[in-house]
């Protein structure tokens, strides 16, 4: 696993494995996590092609500024024929996830390793 220079951000971590960048949220994601994890996350989504994870196995609490992040990526990576994975265990976050549709757009992992072993197929570019 290599390893980027982690963000100065308490909310993110990113990291490389198995030919993918990880995007680690951490703690809180709320406005304020948002505002901060947005500018690495629009320089992530930004290559054409990329294969990226976004991580919530470390989120205490996700709210509709999280689910902005999530539909943006997804998005941008649809737009530049990109891959995206979502990790996500939280009871809670599945919960808002399946509520608001975006499970069925961006199906959550249970696990990174889960994420990472994906076919192609399955990338969440419904």
């Amino acid at each position: 696993m290599q390893q980027e220079p982690a963000p100065l951000t308490r909310y993110l971590r990113v990291h490389r494995d198995r030919g993918f960048t990880v995007l680690e949220f951490r703690g809180e994601i709320d406005i304020a996590a948002a505002t901060e994890i947005l500018p690495y996350l629009d320089r992530v989504t930004a290559r054409p092609r990329a294969r990226v994870v976004i991580d919530l196995s470390q989120v205490e609490f996700f709210d509709c500024s999280g689910l902005r992040l999530l539909y943006r990526a997804r998005q941008r990576m649809l737009e530049r024929d990109g891959r995206l994975h979502l990790v996500c265990a939280h009871p809670l976050t599945l919960r808002i996830l399946r509520v608001t549709g975006l499970s069925r757009l961006l199906p959550p992992q249970p696990t990174l390793d889960a994420a990472l072993g994906q076919p192609e197929a399955t990338s969440g570019t419904l």
